[in-house]
């Protein structure tokens, strides 16, 4: 297979698309949606599609906290660290990242086009007693109704999966409160991406299912950086998520080649 670095072409914007349950927007892309909502009931199983995300979660959980506390000088061993602080959990899936942010004391909205996942995230946390503001919508959505700001956005493994990567980007930004942060995670469009993130991933390994990554859609981080650039918003990273098999854990690293965090700070 040829293989481009040239710069990600854009999908056509479905500004057509919504779904049951209210979520609608030009950064729906219907198949991925889709391909998530029937797989909805399965978030929270550690051994079934979703168990490389349950992997995975420790280290990009502990990239956020320690981000997050730099940021807004919270001890995070302290009880609910974070209280007094919003939190914005953008494309939520089933609530494997909002539902322990809420634990360590942020007050928590989670949003995914999927109503499937909404449910799913919504019956879970009612079953663990904890108070997230679930709902189905797009983050265009939330920006139309005049919704926060809030002082951390977070997108983690989101982006390469919705129509309109700039759009969408500058409208999570546009969510940060003046002093806020948000973080983005995604998978970098390079020659290893495809090789380990895309093929062994998901045809090899099977920790995917095959078809869940367009490695066309994978962004460089450089890409990122200009979707940002005419926002008020000061960028850093990228900071890399390297797996070792040998401990068979993810930790931060300086490889940025497949998985990657980036963070955008609004003064």
């Amino acid at each position: 297979m040829a293989a481009s670095n040239d710069r990600v072409s854009a999908r056509k914007p479905q500004s057509g698309a919504e779904f049951e349950g209210g979520a609608a927007g030009p950064s729906i892309d219907p198949a991925d949606v889709a391909r998530f909502s029937a797989q909805a009931a399965e978030w929270w199983d550690a051994h079934g599609p979703f168990a490389p995300l349950h992997k995975f979660n420790p280290a990009r959980l502990a990239f956020v906290r320690d981000r997050a506390a730099e940021r807004f000088g919270r001890d995070v061993r302290a009880r609910a660290a974070f209280a007094g602080l919003t939190l914005l959990d953008v494309g939520c899936g089933g609530g494997l990242i909002a539902e322990p942010m809420r634990r360590l004391g942020f007050q928590v909205t989670a949003v995914d086009a999927s109503a499937e996942n909404i449910g799913t995230a919504r019956a879970h946390a009612e079953q663990q007693g904890l108070d997230i503001a679930y709902r189905a919508a797009t983050v265009e959505q939330l920006e139309a109704e005049g919704a926060g700001p809030f002082d951390v956005v977070l997108t983690l493994e989101v982006i390469e999966h919705v129509a309109d990567p700039e759009a969408f980007i500058r409208a999570c930004s546009r969510l940060v409160k003046p002093g806020g942060m948000m973080i983005v995670a995604t998978l970098n469009r390079t020659l290893k991406a495809l090789a380990l993130g895309k093929v062994a991933a998901e045809y090899v390994l099977r920790w995917v299912p095959a078809g869940t990554h367009d490695w066309s859609q994978f962004l460089k981080p450089e890409e990122i950086r200009r979707m940002l650039s005419e926002e008020p918003v000061a960028v850093s990273g990228p900071f890399g998520l390297a797996y070792d098999p040998f401990a068979d854990r993810w930790s931060e690293s300086d490889d940025t080649a497949i998985n990657y965090l980036m963070i955008a700070t609004r003064d």
